[in-house]
């Protein structure tokens, strides 16, 4: 009976053990639940912040790369922050001394009192040159004046004029000098002339009117279109544009062999001058 008892305890010990872990299970489901889906909720805000700072980063970096390519085309003294462990080096009238590493650059520095400037970072291996600070300088200024000379991309401007074919002589040379202004901007002009009322004049007038301005501007401006009329023949239009480099040279060539040919026709075929002496 004792036996009997004892198994009996025992079993009800274990129903009631096993009836607590199932409560206490339930308890730490449900106490646990909401932790699980606080945790769920805050992550796109940590997902949102990492994003973020990612991209700021790449910003950062892009501004930085940016910066630095303005840095090399500018020509300005590397002094001993040399990024290449190799770099092939010019003397100060341009002679290869080969490649060097450098440390051994640098030796040479101290030694000349010499600056360093890149010349071509794209090069195997990346190419300086040794200049003075003079020549430095120098170059600064060489450079300066040729962004000045060099025009600006962009669309051409276009001015215009009108006028009557029954100008007199002192407006049309006023008007004469405001085209050369003009081109000398490296404007296009567009003349437009209109037949004079009641007025008898030649049929060429117009054209000879235009041909008349252009003379004004010898090894200046040429005809980018051509005079034609307009209105059924009452005016009449034309484009003028300044002269390029290469017919600007043309034209200076063109002058020279004229002189040339003047001068030997004034000497003679015996090198003395045909110009009847007074």
């Amino acid at each position: 009976m004792t036996a009997l008892f004892l198994k009996r305890l025992a079993l009800h010990t274990i129903r009631t053990e096993t009836s607590c872990l199932r409560c206490s299970g339930e308890h730490v489901v449900r106490r646990t639940a909401p932790a699980r889906l606080s945790i769920i909720a805050s992550t796109p805000r940590l997902s949102c912040l990492v994003q973020a700072k990612a991209f700021c980063t790449v910003e950062g970096r892009q501004d930085e790369r940016k910066k630095k390519r303005k840095s090399e085309t500018v020509f300005s003294n590397v002094g001993r922050k040399i990024s290449e462990r190799v770099i092939r080096v010019l003397d100060e009238q341009g002679s290869d001394l080969g490649s060097m590493h450098r440390a051994d650059v640098i030796k040479l520095l101290d030694q000349r009192d010499l600056r360093l400037v890149r010349r071509n970072s794209s090069a195997d291996p990346p190419e300086y040159q040794l200049l003075t600070g003079l020549q430095i300088h120098e170059e600064r200024l060489r450079l300066r004046e040729r962004e000045k000379a060099t025009p600006k991309a962009g669309p051409t401007q276009v001015k215009e004029l009108t006028f009557s074919s029954n100008i007199g002589p002192h407006d049309l040379d006023t008007k004469s000098k405001q085209i050369q202004q003009w081109i000398e901007k490296k404007y296009q002009v567009q003349i437009t002339i209109k037949k004079g009322k009641n007025v008898q004049e030649p049929e060429n007038k117009m054209e000879e009117l235009f041909n008349q301005i252009l003379q004004t501007m010898p090894g200046m401006a040429t005809f980018l279109a051509r005079p034609h009329t307009i209105k059924g023949g009452r005016a009449a239009v034309c484009v003028l544009r300044c002269l390029s480099k290469k017919e600007e040279n043309e034209y200076r060539r063109t002058q020279e062999t004229q002189k040339g040919d003047v001068l030997s026709k004034e000497s003679g075929p015996h090198g003395k001058s045909e110009v009847l002496q007074p």
